[in-house]
């Protein structure tokens, strides 16, 4: 028994940490998680859940081709997603101040969250890779914004149960508002 014990702690200690991502599935409980927001405030899902559904969506790195697309895809059906009962939150790798310019940059109307360490994006089962830093210009003068990793794109819905709803490990960035909408739709339908 002992030998079994250490055995599973050696093996838990030299796996990378990707391997030991939750495996989470439609109809698993979400994970509880908490975040600094992009106003360097602490943002937690525990005051959304239960009130409204909510979508989390992971993306590579703010200020990048394909997850601006996406933002500001969210940016744009705010209103429809808010009528549906959702609210939107973006999770990355990047820092506060990274987020603070995405946002003033493309007039983003939801919370971007940071996960510097990408413990929330393991607890989803997100893959990750290693950070990095662009350079970008942001009301003409240049900024450079720094993630400790890089997520993939994924995208879930939490029900108002705290239960995975949907889950997307193939998003296309600039339909996965509509997606997402879509399938909220089906969900209501359902009920």
């Amino acid at each position: 028994m002992l030998c079994g014990i250490l055995l599973l702690s050696l093996v838990s200690i030299l796996l990378p940490a990707a391997l030991l991502a939750a495996d989470l599935a439609v109809g698993d409980m979400a994970p509880v998680f908490q975040a600094k927001d992009d106003a360097g405030k602490l943002w937690k899902s525990s005051e959304v859940v239960g009130d409204k559904i909510l979508v989390v969506y992971f993306y590579p790195a703010a200020m990048t081709g394909g997850c601006t697309k996406q933002a500001c895809a969210f940016r744009d059906d705010r209103t429809e997603l808010l009528d549906l009962g959702a609210q939107v939150v973006g999770l990355s790798g990047d820092e506060v101040k990274g987020l603070q310019y995405f946002k003033l940059a493309h007039n983003l109307n939801f919370a971007l969250l940071a996960d510097p360490d990408g413990s929330i994006a393991t607890a989803f089962g997100v893959p990750l890779r290693d950070g990095g830093a662009i350079k970008r210009t942001v009301d003409g003068k240049e900024v450079t914004l720094t993630r400790g990793v890089t997520s993939a794109r994924w995208t879930f819905i939490i029900d108002k149960t705290g239960k995975i709803a949907y889950k997307d490990t193939q998003v296309d960035a600039e339909g996965d508002s509509k997606e997402v909408m879509s399938s909220i739709g089906c969900m209501a339908a359902r009920l």
